[in-house]
């Protein structure tokens, strides 16, 4: 069995999938390139947790977590199974890094999952676990629940972060152009990336404008999670890069 790379997917708004972008290229180029995985492990930014719960369900629902978009949004489906074995074993692991996890069962797809998913996979036939963020324990924690979950990559598991390398919605509505502040903390963040500097990813507050990018963790945090789950020695590979307006929507492999 081939052994995947960890991945993060920053996933923009819901409705990226319905219209022609670079970016959903990517996704879908994504899905037919990497080697099918056994299971699918993903953190969403939209799941939040004060620890990480990890989602048994056997037949996830949908959840349509937002608001004011195109009504065709609200009608979608992603009918993949659940993957409750893998939940129960990601749990395991995560209890033995003294993580103290608990799993739930009950909670649907929110579009941090579903909506990338859909156009990696979109025959929802690979079975999906997933897992929630914890945004007040920061890198270092995302950093430790990452590599404690990396082993399940070796049966073939992808392990992938779904959130966005920069995300101030504020910004994004008041001006359509993509500031200094924005462009400047991406091309920091994909240096540390590439080095595999786990410090500064522990301690990404401390880059360049880094809470003007991210007023708030949950989408910043699946990176280092993602980085993690590469395993003690990851380096980090931009497979592809977008910025609309503050908002970047690059993707990273960890291996």
């Amino acid at each position: 069995m081939t052994k995947p790379p960890s991945l993060f997917l920053s996933h923009g708004a819901p409705n990226l999938i319905l219209y022609d972008s670079d970016t959903r290229d990517f996704w879908g180029e994504l899905g037919r390139e990497l080697p099918r995985p056994s299971a699918i492990l993903i953190m969403s930014a939209h799941f939040t947790t004060e620890r990480p719960v990890f989602e048994k369900g056997a037949h996830p629902g949908m959840i349509y977590d937002f608001g004011g978009f195109e009504p065709e949004l609200y009608q979608m489906h992603y009918p993949a199974p659940g993957a409750p074995a893998l939940a129960e074993k990601a749990a395991l692991l995560a209890q033995a890094a003294g993580l103290a996890p608990m799993v739930s069962d009950g909670r649907g797809y929110d579009h941090g999952a579903w909506a990338p998913l859909k156009i990696l996979y979109p025959e929802a036939d690979i079975p999906v676990a997933t897992l929630s963020v914890q945004p007040q324990l920061g890198g270092a924690h995302h950093i430790a629940l990452g590599r404690a979950l990396a082993p399940l990559r070796d049966e073939g598991v992808l392990i992938v972060g779904s959130g966005g390398a920069t995300h101030n919605l504020r910004a994004f509505f008041t001006n359509p152009d993509t500031p200094p502040w924005a462009a400047s903390f991406n091309e920091w963040l994909n240096e540390r990336i590439e080095a595999g500097d786990s410090e500064a990813l522990a301690h990404w507050e401390q880059g360049p404008d880094a809470l003007r990018n991210h007023p708030s963790a949950e989408h910043f945090l699946p990176l280092p999670f993602a980085f993690g789950a590469g395993g003690p020695e990851a380096k980090g590979k931009r497979l592809h890069h977008a910025l609309v307006g503050p908002l970047s929507l690059d993707a990273y492999a960890f291996a």
